[in-house]
């Protein structure tokens, strides 16, 4: 059955991800985001021009473009909302805290509040963070374990999670949380730790490790987290979180040795340890055995498959990656 989705942040690595995985199944896609659509490259529903016919992207801004935002629902009366929109980067959140609390409080609780009033929306799904939970020493988290925010990032999506589940008690606004693991896959933005790590050793120059790189971290393929967030979408029940992971852990450290392995690079000539970030979460990891047995769902896609295609993307692309930006640039 075809469905209409609207996807908000569909420029974010996940949410351009998700769109190609709903256009294979041949899902109607409305696509909005406050920037305008990045390369290509970027783009994994732009990869193949069968998808390009179900797909629309508007420009539109959460914090300032709320009305236009409203009038499409209004117009397009979608079954499904899937908002992957959030001001992110954990570290750089320390730096102007009241941006992350505008865009991932502010303007979503006003964004929630008209949404509750449609009848159309079958589900809306808020892809939410571990980060919400802080450092959890290496124990594995079910979906109940309490929030301990430790940065101004986390406590501000940690503060939608709960506005959104007073929205959820008192109107029946039937919202989903989603919480997945450190995502990656061709298509990831160059700032982070995959890619980038990758870039450098195919272009040359330093990683800065932070701490070391001794944090643990679960990493899961975008293709993997597409259909699980699918299953969620269509299955879920509201009012309910489900974790998205792999049971496989690496610490930071151990990953980039392993990418300098795939691109026969020595550890010590591309990386330089420096301090580690404030407010760094040493571990969180997400049981999801909920997801797998409500849903059947199983990952498919192992590290060391989803680095060798990641590799081969930033091989087939190197020249045009290596022309664009690889640091993060703030944008409110």
């Amino acid at each position: 059955m075809k469905n209409n989705f609207l996807v908000i942040g569909s420029n974010s690595f996940s949410g351009a991800y998700f769109i190609k995985y709903l256009l294979e199944k041949g899902h109607n896609v409305i696509g909005i985001s406050r920037s305008e659509e990045p390369n290509k490259v970027f783009l994994p529903y732009k990869w193949s021009s069968d998808l390009a016919n179900n797909f629309e992207f508007v420009q539109l801004d959460l914090n300032s473009n709320l009305g236009e935002i409203i009038e499409l629902v209004t117009a397009q009366q979608p079954d499904y909302i899937v908002n992957f929109a959030a001001q992110g980067m954990v570290a750089e959140s320390w730096l102007t805290p009241e941006h992350w609390y505008q865009t991932n409080v502010v303007s979503q609780v006003k964004l929630h509040d008209e949404l509750r009033k449609f009848d159309c929306i079958k589900k809306y799904v808020h892809i939410s963070t571990p980060e919400a939970y802080g450092s959890t020493d290496g124990e594995w988290l079910k979906e109940n374990y309490n929030f301990s925010p430790s940065t101004p990032y986390a406590v501000s999506r940690a503060a939608c999670d709960l506005h959104l589940l007073s929205f959820y008690k008192a109107y029946g606004f039937p919202v989903v949380f989603t919480r997945a693991a450190n995502v990656f896959g061709p298509g990831q933005q160059l700032y982070r730790i995959i890619p980038r790590t990758m870039l450098l050793a195919r272009l040359g120059g330093k990683l800065n490790l932070h701490g070391g790189g001794y944090s643990v971290r679960s990493f899961i393929h975008m293709e993997d987290v597409s259909s699980a967030t699918y299953k969620i979408a269509m299955q879920g029940n509201a009012g309910e979180t489900y974790h998205i992971s792999s049971d496989q852990t690496i610490s930071i450290r151990a990953l980039v040795q392993r990418i300098c392995d795939m691109t026969n690079v020595e550890f010590k000539d591309l990386v330089q340890d420096t301090e580690d970030r404030l407010g760094k979460d040493q571990s969180y990891l997400l049981d999801s055995s909920k997801l797998r047995k409500d849903f059947g769902w199983e990952d498919k896609i192992n590290l060391d498959e989803g680095l060798k295609e990641t590799l081969s993307w930033v091989d087939k692309n190197l020249e045009c990656l290596s022309s664009l930006p690889s640091e993060y640039i703030h944008k409110m």
